[in-house]
This record gives C-alpha cells, structure tokens and sequence, in this order.
C-alpha cells in the first residue's frame, strides 16, 4: 500500500511538473495570433503565401505562435470565431473578401483586437492596412508600355473593385506617361480562383493584339500568365515575385511586400500594443515595388525613366491616381 502511494505521488509530480512546464512554455511566446485567409488561400503563390511567409518569419525571428484557417467555401464567419474564442493578441482578417465577416465577428468580440488587410474599417477593434498598390502598378505600366511593340496592353483584375481598381488605375497612367496613344484592353473576370477563365481571357486579349498582360487575379491571374507564356507575350506578376510561374513570360511583378508588412505588425505587436489605428503603405514605406525586370533589357535612358519615376512617385511629384479616370 505504501509502494502504491508512493508511485501515485511521484505520477502527481510529474503530472505537476507538466502543467507547469506547459504553462511556462505558453507564456513564454511574445505573441500569439490568428489569421483568416483570403478565398483563394494558401498555395496561390501570391498574396496569402505571403502573409503566411511573414507569420513564418515571425515565429522563427520573433518567437511568436500562429494559427491559420482557410475558408474555400466563403464561410469566413465560422473560422474567425472559432479565432475568437481563443487567447490570441491579435487577428488578422487577409482581404477585402473577408472585411464584412471580420466587422461582425469583432462586433461580437470588442475585447479582441484585429487588423483587416487590404481594406479599410470603422470598427473600433479592427486596424486597417492597406497597401498603395496603384503606386507599384504604375511602375509595371511604365515597363509595360517601354516593353510593348504592338502599342496595345491588357489588364486583368479578379473582381471589379475598388482596391482591384487601384491597380488598374496605376497601371493605365504609368503606361499612358510613356505612351499617350497606347491602347489598354481591360477585363475583369468576377473571381480570383479560375485559372481557366485566366487562360481564356488573356487568349481574348491576345488575339486583339495585346503584347503585355497585367492581371491583378489571384489563381485567375496565373493562368493569364501561363497563357501570355504558351502565346510569346510579356506579362507582369502580382503581389509576389512569380517570375518563377512563367520564366518565359514574367518581366516584372508589382510586389506587395506583405510579407515584411505583417512580420513588421507583429514586431510591434510583440513589443507592446499597436500604436496606430490604420497603416498606409506605399513605395516610400516599401510597402509595394517593383521586381527585378528580367527577359526585356530596358536601355539606359528607359532605365532612367523607370528609376526617376519611382523617386518621383516618392516624393510627389508624380500623383498617382487610385482610381480609373
């Protein structure tokens, strides 16, 4: 009997030493967070392998712990909940397809904090970070129109919106700045996630004699990019550097340097609260840019013209429209 109690004990101390070892380690991480992806989520090789590079990051700089959930079927308010009803400092709503879930589920939740990417919010929990993304797309249109020998440049974004719209703003007035007379086919193919109709759009534009193709479309996108590849045109990348989805097409890519945006975030976040209520990122925040432009050789006097228009772009003389005019 006193054997039995004995080994009873030491399973209690053990058991004890556990718990506090669990809830050492638990305590001992500078911040824990949640983020909702947006609809096409991970493996798009563009926005949210992004954002998910810079959680990874932070875990492994910053010692910080993550989770992440994928919604393919839309219903954001489920997974931002189940977020909710954990112990996290902070959770991150990814686009603006997620924006009307986030508000409702922060509503219900007005002791939790978020921040929305790419999108801007009155809900007093929830920060906003958008990104300039027609600053960055001005850039492509510059190359755009420089790159083009036929004189005709096609756009095509995910869904017609107002921060899809940005891109097609920024786009349009960096190619016309070095071309006034170019022609600029847009097309916008109501969703982010076909590739097909990717494909199908750009063979559209193709045959309309476009020669360089922008698409602003997630999964959509980077079929217009393979079709650009499989025809013999140009074509620049989004949000990352995809160079490397298409190396025969690929010139360039508006990059949107989420990834450092959110491992920033979270360095803040880690230490102490978050100082502001909005962030506004744009070429001079490094917040977007330009990738290395590869396959078209810009000479010397067009590699003036795109380094003096981003300076210019930074310090104000060129105002770049967020808007289609």
């Amino acid at each position: 009997m006193k054997r039995l109690i004995t080994l009873c004990s030491l399973l209690a101390v053990f058991i004890l030493s556990g718990c506090i070892g669990q809830e050492n380690t638990e305590t001992a991480f500078a911040a824990k967070v949640g983020i909702m992806l947006s609809d096409t989520g991970l493996g798009d090789g563009s926005f949210n392998d992004g954002a998910f590079d810079g959680l990874v990051r932070a875990r492994d700089e910053l010692n910080i712990i993550f989770d992440y959930r994928e919604a393919p079927d839309g219903n954001y308010i489920e997974h931002l909940t189940a977020l909710s009803d954990q112990d996290y400092d902070l959770i991150i709503g990814l686009g603006f397809s997620v924006q009307e879930a986030l508000e409702e589920v922060a509503i219900a939740y007005p002791d939790q904090q978020y921040i929305l990417i790419d999108g801007v919010s009155d809900v007093e929990n929830i920060i906003s970070m958008t990104f300039k993304d027609h600053e960055g797309s001005y850039l492509v249109g510059t190359v755009a129109a420089l790159a083009s020998t036929s004189g005709v440049i096609g756009f095509i974004g995910g869904v017609d919106a107002p921060v899809i719209n940005r891109f097609e703003a920024g786009f349009r007035a960096g190619a016309e700045m070095v071309d006034p007379d170019i022609e600029i086919i847009t097309d916008y193919a109501g969703s982010f996630g076909d590739a097909d109709l990717g494909r199908s759009l750009a063979d559209e534009q193709i045959k309309q004699g476009v020669d360089f193709i922008y698409p602003a479309a997630g999964y959509t996108g980077t079929g217009a990019i393979l079709e650009a590849q499989d025809q013999g045109i140009y074509s620049a990348g989004v949000d990352t550097d995809q160079f490397y989805t298409a190396e025969q097409s690929v010139v360039t890519s508006m990059v949107k340097n989420i990834d450092t945006s959110v491992f920033n975030l979270i360095q803040e976040l880690s230490e102490g609260e978050l100082s502001v209520e909005a962030y506004e990122l744009g070429l001079a925040e490094d917040g977007v840019g330009l990738a290395e432009i590869r396959l078209f050789q810009p000479g010397n006097e067009e590699q003036t013209l795109i380094t003096d228009t981003r300076q210019k772009i930074i310090s104000g003389e060129i105002k770049v429209p967020d808007t289609i005019q």
